[in-house]
């Protein structure tokens, strides 16, 4: 059976568009209805359902899916033997704030080390994480989460990332001597990342659990968006210290003298079943030694 069948199979089963797997295979979209009905034919069943809406994988879709991708890991595994030093694209999904903080520095030592290796960044919270591996879209992901249980994506501690909870400094609290209580916390407005980021919700939490509290909250889908509204003295946020580091030192944005928050864990996760590329490999071993340091 030729592979680059299974490939453009692989590839339509997870962007659901003959479009979108012609874009990113570089084919024809003809060229990939040709591979579609020519492993159907092969095979002699119906692999996709053709709707209004795009591409459905049938039954037999769903259960070729699965032995594709580990003929497609093995193919991979195959020539990786064969290349010698690690090479190619590695695409990772991360926080926005890790993107910007963090790992810019662990891109520029790759560089270094492999400079074969090309790296691109997808800026997603956990949900879009997790689903991206699923998927296969992403190679690895980092996620900011206390804890992370998902069956089909295993995940290895690899750093903590502190936390700040900051206002503008002229801020009614920017000038505090002594700690603000939950109490008086909740009479303030938030701007919080999107749902499923673990520490806004555990803010959000924090500040529900505070008796008769009807807290302000805004939730923004942009470490960016809750930076500026912040700047611009219009409440509070909770974000990672590397994102407002650079706003503490300038003198924009200031630390509120409040109630303490625990670092995060850096957690690295990779699909359970699927096979780590060299270049995969080489990215993760990079990060963690950035980590470690």
């Amino acid at each position: 059976m030729d592979t680059r069948l299974l490939h453009t199979f692989a590839t339509l089963a997870r962007t659901g568009s003959f479009t979108a797997a012609a874009a990113e295979l570089h084919l024809a979209q003809s060229t990939v209805t040709v591979h579609i009905r020519s492993l159907e034919r092969e095979l002699g069943t119906r692999l996709f359902d053709r709707l209004p809406t795009g591409a459905l994988l049938t039954e037999s879709g769903r259960r070729l899916l699965e032995r594709a991708e580990d003929v497609l890991d093995a193919v991979a595994r195959l020539k990786a033997d064969g290349d010698g030093a690690p090479g190619g694209r590695v695409v990772v999904g991360a926080p926005e704030s890790l993107c910007s903080g963090r790992l810019p520095a662990v891109i520029a030592a790759l560089r270094t080390s492999h400079p074969e290796v090309d790296v691109g960044l997808y800026a997603t919270g956990t949900a879009g994480c997790v689903e991206g591996l699923r998927s296969g879209r992403l190679d690895l992901a980092l996620l900011l989460e206390e804890e992370a249980d998902f069956p089909d994506v295993t995940t290895e501690p690899i750093a903590r990332e502190p936390l700040a909870l900051v206002c503008a400094p002229r801020h009614p609290l920017a000038e505090r001597t002594h700690a603000a209580h939950w109490a008086e916390l909740v009479a303030e407005d938030f701007f919080l990342l999107e749902q499923g980021c673990s520490y806004s919700d555990e803010l959000e939490r924090r500040l529900l659990a505070v008796p008769g509290a009807r807290p302000r909250l805004t939730r923004f889908g942009s470490v960016d968006a809750a930076r500026s509204c912040v700047s611009a003295g219009l409440g509070l946020a909770l974000l990672p210290l590397t994102s407002v580091q650079e706003h503490l030192r300038q003198g924009q944005l200031v630390r509120v003298n409040g109630p303490g928050f625990a670092d995060v864990p850096v957690r690295l996760a990779r699909h359970r079943r699927r096979w780590t590329a060299p270049a995969a490999q080489a990215f993760a071993q990079a990060l963690v030694e950035h980590s470690s340091r």
